[in-house]
């Protein structure tokens, strides 16, 4: 299993509602991330708008094409385009920032 996190922005004065969404995410939404590949995943919000994401998965990738496959994504993701700035032609599920993990206790750990 890879943990993957990701930034992305949100619009300051779109916050309130993008809160609001994701405390009511469509239930097929839900069950598409689930089958898709996407385990123990969060989204963490800074006052300023900055996103952060936290995803545990076999392969972004994989995750990624599965959702793409779906017609509930399309939907969500159209929707959802508009909280975000600097995406460019991207939606919010493609365009984020991966950031790379540069520490994770429980590997240091196993190598004691």
């Amino acid at each position: 299993m890879h943990r993957v996190c990701f930034q992305l922005q949100v619009r300051p004065e779109r916050l309130e509602e993008y809160k609001a969404r994701h405390r009511a995410v469509w239930p097929d939404m839900l069950r598409a991330l689930k089958d898709t590949g996407w385990n123990n995943y969060s989204l963490f919000l800074r006052p300023d708008g900055l996103l952060i994401g936290y995803v545990e998965t076999e392969s972004i990738e994989t995750a990624q094409a599965g959702m793409e496959a779906t017609e509930v994504n399309a939907r969500w993701q159209a929707e959802m385009a508009e909280f975000f700035v600097d995406l460019g032609d991207a939606r919010p599920d493609t365009g984020f920032v991966q950031l790379e993990e540069v520490f994770h206790l429980e590997d240091q750990l196993g190598t004691l």
